[in-house]
């Protein structure tokens, strides 16, 4: 068996949701989310391309927002110049030769599709989904879907998750599609500004999602808040951090999981790492 491919990921007896058993050589998995990557953050998207060459990860776990816009995956144009996300998918197809790569939808690339999970050799995984590893369950989420008291947000993502919704909108060219998009980005920046106060993830819902999965600890993106909440006695949640290469100081963290086997059990360390770190 190929050590880079992917193992299979479906549900299971014990979970409702997919479950990913990580395969038996990996020793690092590492997790990054929402790098909004586009074609002017010039500085965000080098960082992201030396850290896919130089990571010592076996299992790369993308939790969301690769992309600040994903219109469909037919946007990707190798003629006659490849073009940004053409680009990206590249990247992406050589990181996979080397490690497993999975990918999660956030609320800005939702459109990602199998056409380019498969042209770049990953595993498009469903929103949440559980990680085995170690000996322990991780719950895996971008974690907009959690954000239960912004009320409005809650009804756009209804609205653009719904099949009838994408059908009717990829259907449209994809000029129409990026001048779309464009005007919902340029809401949400508005809407952000306006705001005064921090919506985050519903407490009691991420716990009822952590007994349900059998899992002690969720994993997730979307906020741009890093940190770590005790939930409840045994349950607690991971935020990672957002990228950008352009900001002072530069933000590219890493969370990185991995395992011992030396002893009769395995242990499970967590790091967070910036990128100089996470390179070695």
């Amino acid at each position: 068996m190929d050590p880079c491919a992917p193992p299979s990921a479906k549900p299971t007896a014990a979970s409702p949701w997919t479950v990913v058993p990580a395969a038996p050589a990996w020793r690092h998995i590492d997790f990054i989310s929402d790098l909004h990557l586009q074609p002017d953050g010039v500085a965000t998207f080098a960082t992201w391309q030396h850290y896919l060459r130089s990571t010592p990860a076996d299992a790369l776990f993308i939790l969301g927002d690769l992309f600040e816009i994903w219109v469909g995956d037919d946007a990707m144009s190798s003629a006659p110049v490849p073009n940004f996300e053409h680009q990206c998918a590249q990247i992406l197809q050589a990181a996979a030769q080397h490690l497993a790569v999975f990918l999660m939808h956030g609320n800005r690339d939702f459109l990602l599709g199998s056409t380019f999970a498969a042209s770049v050799g990953a595993t498009l995984l469903p929103d949440p989904s559980v990680l085995a590893f170690a000996g322990q369950r991780w719950l895996l989420s971008h974690g907009d879907a959690l954000c239960l008291d912004d009320h409005d947000y809650m009804a756009f993502r209804s609205q653009v998750r719904s099949n009838v919704w994408q059908q009717e909108f990829l259907e449209k060219p994809l000029a129409v599609r990026q001048q779309i998009a464009q005007a919902l980005r340029q809401q949400s920046e508005e809407h952000k500004h306006q705001c005064t106060s921090f919506v985050d993830l519903d407490a009691q819902a991420s716990c009822d999602w952590l007994r349900a999965a059998q899992a002690s600890t969720l994993i997730h993106g979307h906020t741009h808040k890093p940190s770590e909440h005790l939930l409840a006695p045994g349950l607690r949640r991971i935020v990672l951090s957002d990228w950008d290469g352009a900001a002072t100081p530069p933000r590219a963290e890493v969370l990185r999981l991995s395992v011992n086997r030396s002893g009769p059990t395995p242990s499970c360390t967590m790091q967070r790492l910036s990128l100089t770190q996470s390179l070695v």
